[in-house]
């Protein structure tokens, strides 16, 4: 999608480490308008797959899929990183080694919100190493619910998670794809 490759070569930073630092828009402070036209992308490829519900991961994918909510018209569950009081009842767990975060997690859904009968579409801010990707779809093999694919705005492409997964069988819907990025602070994407 070529609006999104252009803002972030706008207002897009990239940091040491392999970092893309796009919190001024994308997983901070959210603009709302342009997460709505990333969720029409991934209506319209995701259109025939009968999506009844969205699942992501705490925290940076929660605003991307509750728009996505709003356009595929289905509830928005997301993973989340520890047990609180109020989540009562058997859950589904996992295990996610956080890229960013550089920390390992359990995270969890309540076993009323995956149902066998869903039709899971998961959403996700980046995928790099496919980490928090291979977590939600243990979280969906383990509700023996179906899972239609995968919406990411960026894709590190340079990175394994992508390339793994999709070999896997997982389709992937990636809105903006980074072929490299560079100590000069410029990135490339892909064709």
């Amino acid at each position: 999608m070529r609006l999104l490759e252009e803002r972030i070569l706008k207002d897009g930073k990239v940091r040491p480490g392999g970092i893309l630092k796009v919190d001024g828009f994308l997983n901070h402070q959210m603009d709302v308008n342009l997460f709505m036209d990333l969720a029409k992308q991934w209506h319209d490829a995701f259109a025939g797959d009968n999506v009844n519900k969205i699942l992501t991961i705490e925290a940076s994918g929660i605003g991307l899929a509750c728009i996505a909510g709003l356009v595929f018209g289905c509830p928005v569950v997301f993973a989340k990183k520890s047990k609180t009081k109020n989540i009562d009842g058997s859950l589904y767990r996992t295990r996610v080694e956080s890229f960013t975060h550089g920390n390992v997690y359990d995270v969890i859904v309540s076993r009323d919100y995956l149902l066998p009968t869903d039709r899971v579409l998961l959403i996700d801010d980046f995928l790099a190493n496919g980490a928090a990707l291979e977590g939600l779809c243990d979280l969906v093999e383990q509700a023996g619910a179906t899972i239609v694919g995968a919406g990411i705005a960026v894709e590190k492409s340079f990175q394994p998670g992508g390339a793994r997964l999709r070999e896997r069988g997982l389709r992937i819907e990636s809105l903006a794809r980074v072929k490299a990025m560079y100590d000069d602070g410029t990135l490339e994407f892909d064709d």
